[in-house]
C-alpha cells in the first residue's frame, strides 16, 4: 500500500524556526474543552430565557457539537493534554461520548486517514471523491442534513443494520457504514451507542429536574440532528474535495479555508479550517495552526498550498458539475 507523500519540518524550517511548533501547553486543551461546553451552556440558557433566539442557539450549539468532534480529533493526536490519561479522558468522555462518538474507535481510523491521505486506501476518500457534484445534488445533501434525514440514517438505520448483520456476511457488507457518504460519522457513532444513550439520558434527567424538559430536545437533540450534520458535511467538503494533486503533493493533501468571525462561530470552530497545515505536520497543536499557516506560506513551498478565501468559495467549487 503506498503511503501518502510526506513533508519534513527540516524541508522548510531551521531548528529554531520549528521549535515553537513542538511546544505543548498542559492547560490549553482542557481550557478549550471548557470553552466548548461553556458556549454550549450559555446558548442553552439564552434559548430557555428568550425562546425567540432558539434558531440562533441551535446553530451555535450545533457548531459546538462539531467543536467537540474537533477536540476529540485533537485528542486522537494526543493534543488535549501532555498527560496521556487526561488527554484520553477528556477526548473520550467529555468530547466523543456526548455526541455519540468513540475516541478508541476514531483514533486508528483517523491515523489511517493520515497515513494514506487521498490514496486508494484512505478511509475518508469516500467523503471527497464524489466532488464536484451538481448544485442540485449539493442542495439535496444539505436539505437532508437540515431536516434530520442524515441524523436518522447515521444514528438509527446504520446501527440497526450493523446489529442485524452477521460479520463477514453479504448483508454486513451491503449494510456496512463504509458505503455511505458520511463514513467518518458512521464509524465513530455506530459503535458507541450505549455510552451515548447513557450520557444523553443524564442530560435529559438534568433538564427535567431543572423544570425545562423541552430544552434537551430543542437545544441539544435538535442541533445534533440538523446543524451538526450540515456543518460536518461542509467541513468534510472544505478539507479535501476538489484539490488537484492532493494524492501526489504533501503541500496539496488538503485545503485551508480562510474563515471570518461568523464562519468560526457557525461553521469552523477551533481552527479546523487550517487543514492543509494539519496534514503537513499533524502533531502541531490546533491552536498553533494559524501561526504555522503564516510560517509555511512564507516559504516557497507554501505557495503550492490550496487556500480558499471562504466556505462559500469552496461550496461553489464543489458544485460545478453540470447535470
Amino acid at each position: 500500500m503506498p503511503a501518502a507523500p510526506r513533508a519534513r519540518p527540516t524541508d522548510l524550517f531551521t531548528p529554531d524556526e520549528w521549535a515553537p511548533f513542538q511546544t505543548r501547553r498542559a492547560w490549553v486543551g482542557p481550557l478549550l474543552v471548557l470553552h466548548c461546553w461553556g458556549v454550549t451552556a450559555l446558548a442553552v440558557a439564552a434559548g430557555i430565557v428568550w425562546p425567540l433566539l432558539i434558531p440562533l442557539c441551535v446553530a451555535i450549539i450545533g457548531t459546538r457539537q462539531l467543536g467537540l468532534a474537533i477536540l476529540m480529533h485533537e485528542a486522537a493526536h494526543g493534543g488535549l493534554s501532555t498527560n496521556t490519561r487526561l488527554n484520553d479522558f477528556l477526548g473520550h468522555w467529555l468530547c466523543a461520548v456526548p455526541i455519540g462518538a468513540s475516541l478508541t474507535t476514531y483514533r486508528p481510523y483517523h491515523l489511517s486517514h493520515h497515513r494514506f491521505a487521498q490514496q486508494a486506501e484512505d478511509p475518508d476518500l469516500v467523503l471527497s471523491a464524489p466532488f464536484p457534484v451538481s448544485p442540485a445534488s449539493l442542495r439535496r445533501k444539505i436539505i437532508r442534513d437540515l431536516t434530520g434525514q442524515t441524523f436518522f440514517k447515521q444514528r438509527v438505520l446504520l446501527p440497526l443494520a450493523a446489529a442485524r448483520a452477521t460479520p463477514g456476511s453479504s448483508s454486513a457488507k451491503r449494510d456496512s457504514p463504509t458505503t455511505n457518504d458520511h463514513d467518518y460519522e458512521a464509524i465513530v457513532t455506530g459503535r458507541s451507542i450505549a455510552p451515548f444513550l447513557l450520557v444523553n439520558l443524564g442530560l435529559l434527567i438534568a433538564a427535567v429536574v431543572s423544570g425545562v424538559w423541552w430544552a434537551y430536545f430543542a437545544l441539544w437533540l435538535l442541533p445534533m440532528a440538523t446543524w451538526f450534520p450540515m456543518v460536518t458535511r461542509l467541513r468534510n467538503i472544505a478539507e479535501h474535495a476538489c484539490v488537484e494533486g492532493s494524492a501526489e503533493d504533501p503541500f496539496r493533501a488538503a485545503r485551508t479555508t480562510h474563515a471570518g468571525w461568523w464562519e468560526r462561530a457557525f461553521i469552523a470552530p477551533y481552527w479546523v479550517n487550517f487543514h492543509a497545515e494539519h496534514h503537513l505536520f499533524m502533531h502541531v497543536p490546533c491552536w498553533r495552526l494559524p501561526s504555522l499557516h503564516k510560517a509555511v506560506r512564507g516559504k516557497p513551498q507554501g505557495e503550492r498550498m490550496e487556500v480558499a478565501d471562504g466556505y462559500l468559495t469552496v461550496l461553489r467549487k464543489a458544485a460545478t458539475k453540470v447535470g
